[in-house]
């Protein structure tokens, strides 16, 4: 592990406040890794030591210590050995310890989406057929298993990162699909079926034009695993059901451009540097980020993102979180994150450190981008991405290194939205929260013209 992070000796040791000599004899088996070292490694590098083959007791001392870390427990964990202790002398009650807060995080986000319609006026047999997928990507961890290793296989047979040159081929070829120009008022991508011919917009940058053509190989040659997992999903509507596919065929264009180990291997030999990895792999910025937020394959996960994109006007277009962060299902997002600004100040990236009411803490970085339209008579599309992960990931995360994390007072206290938000001394409140109540004083005026109870 060390080695693979490229670290000395010395620097490893202090990562883990050890001595020199101590972390020799661990590596030489001279010592063994005891319950507070194995806590050390867990904290210092999450993502590497998940992959270690530890026993039961191991494995359910590692769970215990990240949810004994939720914000919901008062004052400080307990000791690294006495969790250990508690997970090797008492596995049953552990692992119903677990199973318990699994289920208690999973009916707060359920009852934040049942608060978050019912202030927005919104119920849940009203939602858009958009709405109704959107909600069973974020439940399904926004990670498709089949689809995603049927497009990793599919690219390892394309090679060289599957390339523009490599899917035309493969499209004619096998498929007898030739691409050609397409017409003036053409949209972004057309397949003629019956004349077996491509067109794809020619104003698309040369990311975007690649991501179409995966898009049409990828709704060809996965269309089983495609129509099998949108089977399964027992939408409400044939609409519904019809917009879900097209979302799996986009997932698998993705999948296909970034396949997963190969993507996961990058990110992290490059610490999540959106734009060093979209060199690499040829792809937008945005598309990049997007991947990052779904490696969330079981036994080889990145590290837990949220991603989401947001227009002009504030609304989120696409949101995904594999984080403690929830977003809003309805309305928009805080106003006091930073990717609103970025909306306004395109190419250029934003950070941030911000902290939810729960106590939480979050590396977020933003940045503004503009789709060009091709044509002066047709405005280019303007809107901003975000993509974030809890602060204990930073030292992986190259957007981190210039905040202070370690500061009690550098994080700006966000929420999720206004109507849900608690916070009572927030100067950008636009709402009052649905579930407090408010107070007018007609002799008294601050910046919002009411107190929150």
């Amino acid at each position: 592990m060390r080695i693979r992070e490229g670290l000395g000796q010395a620097a490893m040791a202090a990562r883990l406040d050890l001595s020199v000599s101590y972390l020799s004899q661990l590596e030489n088996d001279d010592r063994p890794l005891t319950p507070a070292v194995i806590a050390r490694l867990a904290a210092a590098f999450p993502l590497d030591w998940r992959i270690f083959d530890a026993d039961d007791a191991d494995r359910r001392a590692a769970a215990l210590r990240e949810a004994i870390a939720d914000p919901l427990f008062d004052g400080p964990p307990p000791p690294a050995d006495a969790l250990h202790r508690a997970a090797t002398q008492q596995p049953v009650l552990t692992e119903r310890f677990m199973t318990l807060h699994a289920a208690y995080r999973r009916a707060e986000e359920r009852l934040q989406i049942i608060d978050d319609a019912i202030s927005s006026g919104v119920q849940g047999s009203e939602r858009l057929p958009w709405e109704e997928v959107r909600d069973w990507f974020h439940e399904a961890g926004n990670y498709i298993d089949p689809i995603d290793r049927a497009a990793e296989a599919l690219a390892g047979e394309l090679g060289a990162n599957a390339g523009e040159t490599a899917i035309i081929a493969r499209l004619s070829g096998h498929h007898g699909i030739r691409l050609v120009p397409p017409s003036d008022d053409a949209p972004l991508r057309r397949l003629d079926r019956a004349a077996g011919t491509l067109a794809i917009d020619r104003a698309l940058p040369p990311e975007s034009r690649r991501f179409m053509l995966a898009l049409q190989l990828a709704a060809i040659e996965l269309e089983a695993p495609i129509a099998a997992v949108a089977g399964s999903a027992r939408l409400r509507s044939d609409v519904a059901q019809n917009i879900l596919a097209s979302g799996l065929a986009n997932y698998a264009a993705g999948a296909l451009l970034m396949p997963y180990e190969a993507f996961r291997a990058a990110a992290r030999a490059m610490r999540h540097d959106i734009d060093r990895l979209r060199q690499g792999f040829g792809v937008s910025f945005e598309q990049a980020c997007h991947r990052l937020s779904t490696l969330q394959r079981p036994g080889a996960r990145g590290i837990p993102f949220f991603f989401c994109r947001v227009d002009m006007a504030g609304n989120i277009t696409k949101r995904h979180s594999a984080t403690r962060l929830q977003f809003a299902r309805f309305g928009g997002a805080c106003p006091l994150w930073i990717v609103h600004e970025a909306v306004a100040i395109p190419d250029r990236i934003l950070v941030q450190l911000a902290e939810t009411p729960d106590g939480v803490r979050y590396v977020s970085m933003a940045k503004g981008l503009v789709k060009p339209s091709g044509s002066y008579a047709r405005a280019p599309r303007r809107y901003a991405v975000a993509l974030g992960c809890e602060a204990e990931h930073a030292a992986e995360f190259i957007y981190a290194d210039g905040l202070d994390i370690a500061s009690t007072t550098a994080a700006t206290p966000i929420g999720i939205s206004c109507r849900l938000c608690p916070r009572a001394d927030c100067d950008q409140r636009a709402f009052p929260p649905a579930d407090r109540t408010i107070l007018v004083d007609p002799d008294v005026r601050e910046v919002v013209p009411y107190r929150v109870s």
